[in-house]
Order: structure tokens, then C-alpha cells, then sequence
């Protein structure tokens, strides 16, 4: 690489540290973190949105946990002995300042490095606040080429690049640290953006240098799954490309990376884990209610595919700070895999517009067409709620054609909802029930699509009619929920169970609607309740209905799978047990072949392993895991928000759309429609 295009890689960098620094002032704004000072240290405001607000939160908490860790584990063992903090690419961070107004900084000092213009553009802002500089205390600036750039009793802020370690080692000393004081480094998304050399150079030199000390690191992993996979196109696009994840992808490749260097222990976990085990639920719960959201799969995503490690070295601090095993969160990997079902692109014509969006509903209306709605997506040049209707004709055996439909009846217009359920009531009747237009707006109103007399070649030319039944009616005003047809007395019936809403976050409750009458009906259903959840599955079965996953009350993935069992007084809630148990997941799809129940894709928390396909046999509650061989995709197949429709006759699963909104990298959509091949499951009979 030139000394141009390091120039300019350089500038991408530090135009990372812009982002950070607006998300982090936003951040504090919304209430998830006390941060008096992040403000005054950028230039500019931002308004982000809740699911960057969720994944900064977590990132700060776990610093947060770690800084203290240190602090009041060296002064326990070492009482009044002085302690450094060394933060490398600390950018607009306002550690020292919040360090400094809550009295924890006494006998302890912070030095900050960064690149030049970053650093000089700092200590000028603290110079122009007076706020900061109260807390400073007396300060002077170094001259323009001087690489110390601010300067007081207990704060240094250095302009230079963290590749030259030599320079670096003579910058500090020069500074006044004291590589025989206890030690915090801290590197916050830093090291993935040196090239792999220069990251080892560099935790090489901080294990030799200080012979008491903790290094701290949080950044990205998980490079191979297709959330990775967009995340590093979106750093490519930056021009600030994420380097070392190949070599090591995962929290034990990075422990070893750290040991190897020089460094005694070392501890690393995913922010799933950190969330989960080091934040108190009270906590959890506050912050969960301060904003509207529903990006779920997103938020989890983003977690597991970031890190926090520790690494020590030196007695003084090595008993600060474990991440010790916890069962308040037990990894569950899935058992090695049984099979493979082979993913391939769905044939498409050249005219036909591609299925992109996810939150929609999909129905099969006849044995060759199929019908998705609703849903955010992309359409007309723009991501947007969309209010075109999507047809799937099959073209031949392995074919299908993919029209808009544009056309529409004498009827309402479609409302833009998104997680709703569809359900075939005839050739020319289809039900919606619930949905969201936002978080804070249900989609209210049951709602029926009518159509003519369907045939495959006149797709093109389909009208359809929507109308509003029972228009006042507010029994429902719910989304992420199941829409299941279960038989009660020969009578054909809707069971909707579960999902959430504008004043719960997760619903226990069921209906009934009785589709001759499209009334609500009570019917008797006896046994213990499941446990409330949403974005689960469901899928009829011997006249009742199967319940499998969904995420809880606490926003913790379920495993269990349950039975609403036709009795002769109604129903009667039986849960399934199965082994080996399956990984808890949610935002997947489900169907019962052959008496066995396939849960497709998802998302799941406990495993870093990625959703397949999960076969339970329903005679003996045993599972089995099959994988999705995406060789023959040529895109990241991202299976969650998705809708699946099975076609039995070919031994074909199609699955439509999916994706959702990737933390700051951007919106995905599965481009195309995609088949998986059923038949070796059908072998193994």
C-alpha cells in the first residue's frame, strides 16, 4: 500500500471516530447512559436510532464494567499505589471527564492516543469548553508538531500513529507513564483496523511494556455468517476495512492471539453474554422501555457478532477482573449435524421484480401461486412499508415467475402493515389478521383479499379487491403473533396466539375466530399456559396447533415447543419434550412433513453456530439438525423475518424475502427466492 492510500485509510479511520462520537452523544441524550460530556466534545448533534442506541448502551456498559473492575480491584490489593489508564484510539471519548466528575480518578491518571489531527482537534475543544477545562485543572497545549497536544496533572492526550510502536514506546515515556504501574489499555474497535502485523506488533509491545496490567479490546468477529459477511462490506465501503477477522473469527481464536503474545489470562465473551450475564435484569428492564422497538433480530445479531476481552499479566491485577462461566447463560450448540438441504436460487424471468423486503406474510393460493404482502422492502428506488402485493407462478417444475401486482379493486387500500399473518380461506379469499404500522401503531382491523378466478398465465392482470371486515372491531391490535387453523367440533376455526403490542411487549392471551361466522368465539382450553413470547412459530397439526420458540418476556429466545391438543371439551395445552433439546431461537418459520416438525432459519443467542433447519419427529420427540448448504447462492442468505411456503409435491421449501435493518451497516433484503431441496429428508424415512 502506498503512502496515499494509507493517507486515505487513515482519514476513513478517523472518520469512524466522527460516527462513534455523534451515536455516543445521542446515546447519552435518550437517557441509556450518564454522560454529561459527550456532547461538549463533538462538534455537532445527531439523532440516532434506537437499535444503534441499544448497541452503543452495550458497548458502554461493558467498558464501564471493566474500567471499574480495574480500579477498585488494584486500589483493594494496592491501597493508595498509583494506577494508569492507557486508552489507544480513544478519538471523542469522554472517559477521563466522567472518570474525573465522579471522583474515581484519585491517584490515577490517563493518557490517550490517537492520530494527530484527532488528537489536536481534542485538546482544542477542551481548551474552547470551559466546562472541561474545570475539570482539567491547569492545562497547557503542545505546539502544532509537538505529539503531546494536551497536558495537565492527570490527562495527556497524544497525536500519533498507533503502527509505529517504537515511536509510541517513546511518546509515553516521554509523557510520564510508568510501565511499572498497574496498567488499563483500553481499545475500542481499534485493533480490526490496523492491518494484522501491525495489531500483533502492537499487543506484543504492551505485554512486554508493562509488567502489570489488563488489556481491554472490543470489536467485531463472526466474519463468515451472512450478518458478517454484510458487515464487512459495509467497512469495505468506508474505505476502512476490517482486517485480522479470518484469522481470528471468534472469541477463543482471539484469547489465543492473546496469549500467544505474551499475555498470562485472558477472557473474552459476545455482548449476548455480557447483556445477559453482567447486567442486572432491573437495568435490562429500563433500558428496554426507553424507547419504542422492534428490531429484535437485528439487536441480537449485532451482539454476537461483537466482543469484549480481557487479557492480564502481573499479580497486582490479575485477580481483578473474570468472566467467569455462568448458568444464567448456557451455551446450547446444536448437535452435529444430520444432513444438509441444498439452498439454490429460485429461476426467475428477466421482467419479473425480485421479493425484497422481510416482516411480510406469504400464502400459497393454489398449488403454482403464491401470494407475499405487506412488509418493509425495497420499492420504486427506495426502502419504504410497501403496499404492492407480490405473486410467485410457477413457470415449470423447478420455475417460477414473480409479478407485482398493482392493480386494484373497488376496495380499501393496502395499509403498509407489517408482521401480520395470512391465512387462505378459498381460491379467492385470503384473511390478514394484526399487524404494525410502527411500533407505537397497530394496524387494526381484520382485513380480506379478494381476487378472481387465479391462472397462472394471467398473473399479470390479477385485480385485487381489500375490504375491511368487522371494522370497529379491537380484539385485535397486535403483530409478531401466529394466525394457526385448528378444527373444533367439525367447525373450522383461527387460533391467534401470542405476539406483542403498543402496551405489552410480549402477549400470553389466544383467540379464537370462527371462520363461517368471522366471529370471536371462546373455547375452553385447559393445562398450564405456555409462557408469553412473539415471533415465534405455528403450524397446524392433527386438528390443533404446534408452538415452537418465540422470544419471551425478558426478550430471551425459547426453546420449548408445545401442543394445543383437540380434547373432546375443547383444547389442552401439552408441551413437547424432545432430545437432545433444541438451541432456543425465534423469527423462524415452521412445517410439519411426514409427521416431523421443520423450525427454518431464525435467530438464536446461545449458540455461535448458525439457525438450519431442526428437525423434531413428532412420535418420539427426537431432534436432529440439518444445515442449509448456501454454496450455490451467491449472496449472504440472511433466514430471519422471512416467510417460507412448502410445495410437498416437488420435495421443495421456498423461502421468500428476509433480512431486516443490520445495526449501522444498513438495510439487507435477500434479493431472490430461494428453494431448499427436501429430498434427502424424504430418503431418510
Amino acid at each position: 500500500m502506498g503512502p496515499r492510500s494509507r493517507e486515505r485509510r487513515a482519514g476513513a479511520v478517523q472518520n469512524t471516530n466522527d460516527s462513534s462520537a455523534l451515536s455516543k452523544s445521542s446515546l447519552a441524550a435518550r437517557g441509556y447512559v450518564q454522560d454529561a460530556f459527550a456532547s461538549l466534545l463533538v462538534p455537532a448533534s445527531a439523532r440516532r436510532a434506537p437499535l444503534i442506541h441499544r448497541g452503543y448502551y452495550v458497548r458502554a456498559r461493558a467498558v464501564r464494567y471493566c474500567v471499574r473492575a480495574f480500579l477498585e480491584g488494584t486500589r483493594a490489593a494496592l491501597g493508595a499505589s498509583p494506577i494508569q489508564i492507557l486508552s489507544l484510539g480513544a478519538g471523542s471519548d469522554s472517559l477521563y471527564f466522567r472518570l474525573k466528575a465522579a471522583g474515581r480518578l484519585a491517584g490515577a491518571a490517563v493518557w490517550e492516543v490517537d492520530f494527530p489531527d484527532v488528537a489536536r482537534r481534542k485538546a482544542d475543544r477542551i481548551r474552547d469548553t470551559p466546562e472541561l477545562c474545570a475539570l482539567t485543572g491547569p492545562f497547557q497545549c503542545g505546539d502544532p508538531g509537538s505529539m503531546l497536544c494536551f497536558e495537565s496533572s492527570d490527562y495527556r492526550i497524544l497525536g500519533l500513529d498507533l503502527r509505529q510502536v517504537q515511536r509510541l514506546d517513546q511518546a509515553l515515556a516521554a509523557a510520564g507513564l510508568d510501565a511499572a504501574a498497574p496498567t488499563l489499555l483500553l481499545a475500542e474497535a481499534v485493533l480490526t483496523y490496523l492491518e494484522p502485523s501491525n495489531a500483533a506488533a502492537l499487543i506484543a509491545w504492551a505485554a512486554q511494556c508493562f509488567s502489570n496490567a489488563l488489556f481491554v479490546i472490543y470489536e467485531q468477529m463472526r466474519p463468515h455468517d451472512a450478518f458478517g459477511q454484510f458487515m464487512q462490506q459495509h467497512f469495505r465501503q468506508l474505505n476502512s476495512p476490517l482486517h485480522g477477522l479470518d484469522r481470528f473469527p471468534d472469541t477463543k481464536a482471539q484469547q489465543q492471539r492473546f496469549l500467544q503474545a505474551g499475555w498470562t489470562a485472558c477472557h473474552a465473551l459476545d455482548m449476548n453474554e455480557f447483556y445477559r450475564q453482567f447486567l442486572p435484569a432491573e437495568e435490562r428492564r429500563r433500558v428496554e422501555n426507553l424507547e419504542p422497538f422492534d428490531e429484535f433480530e437485528e439487536w441480537h445479531l449485532k451482539c454476537a457478532h461483537y466482543f469484549i476481552l480481557v487479557a492480564s499479566q502481573g499479580e497486582a491485577v490479575s485477580q481483578t477482573l473474570v468472566f467467569p462461566p455462568s448458568e444464567t447463560f448456557p451455551r446450547l450448540d446444536p448437535a452435529s449435524p444430520s444432513g444438509v438441504f441444498r439452498a439454490r436460487v429460485v429461476s426467475s424471468d428477466s421482467q419479473g421484480p425480485d421479493l425484497k423486503r422481510y416482516g411480510h406474510a406469504s400464502v400459497l393460493l393454489s398449488p403454482g401461486i403464491i401470494l407475499s404482502a405487506g412488509g418493509f422492502g425495497e420499492q420504486e428506488g427506495r426502502h419504504c412499508r410497501v403496499n404492492k402485493f407480490h405473486l410467485l407462478s410457477r413457470y415449470s417444475d423447478f420455475e417460477w415467475k414473480a409479478n407485482q401486482v398493482c392493480s386494484w379493486g373497488t376496495g380499501v387500500q393496502w395499509d403498509r402493515r407489517l408482521y401480520h399473518t395470512m391465512t387462505r380461506l378459498s381460491d379467492t379469499q385470503v384473511l390478514v389478521l394484526g399487524g404494525r404500522l410502527s411500533p407505537v401503531t397497530p394496524a387494526l382491523g381484520i382485513l380480506q383479499l379478494h381476487f378472481g378466478k387465479l391462472e397462472d398465465s394471467k398473473t399479470e392482470d390479477l385485480s385485487i379487491t381489500v375490504t375491511k371486515v368487522c371494522p370497529e372491531d379491537s380484539t385485535l391490535s397486535c403483530w409478531r403473533h401466529s394466525t394457526t387453523e385448528v378444527s373444533y367440533k367439525n367447525q373450522k376455526y383461527l387460533f391467534v396466539y401470542g405476539g406483542r403490542s403498543v402496551a405489552e411487549p410480549v402477549l400470553s392471551d389466544w383467540h379464537f375466530l370462527h371462520v363461517a361466522t368471522m366471529a370471536w368465539v371462546r373455547i375452553p382450553v385447559e393445562g398450564e399456559a405456555p409462557e408469553g413470547r412473539h415471533s415465534h412459530s405455528a403450524c397446524s397439526w392433527q386438528g390443533g396447533a404446534l408452538i415452537a420458540g418465540g422470544l419471551g418476556a425478558s426478550e430471551e429466545p425459547l426453546s420449548s415447543v408445545l401442543f394445543l391438543k383437540p380434547v373432546s371439551s375443547g383444547f389442552l395445552w401439552e408441551p413437547i419434550a424432545i432430545q437432545p433439546p433444541v438451541t432456543p431461537r425465534y423469527s423462524h418459520t415452521a412445517h410439519v412433513v411426514n409427521e416431523k416438525l421443520l423450525l427454518v432459519g431464525g435467530v438464536w443467542i446461545h449458540s455461535s453456530s448458525v439457525p438450519g433447519v431442526t428437525i423434531i419427529d413428532l412420535s418420539t420427540g427426537l431432534s436432529s439438525e440439518y444445515q442449509i448448504d448456501t454454496t450455490y447462492v451467491p449472496w449472504p442468505l440472511m433466514l430471519h423475518n422471512h416467510t417460507s411456503i412448502l410445495v410437498p409435491e416437488e420435495q421443495q421449501l421456498l423461502l421468500l424475502g428476509g433480512g431486516g435493518n443490520c445495526f449501522s451497516f444498513g438495510t439487507y433484503f435477500n434479493p431472490h427466492a430461494v428453494t431448499l431441496d427436501l429430498s434427502s429428508l424424504s430418503a431418510r424415512q
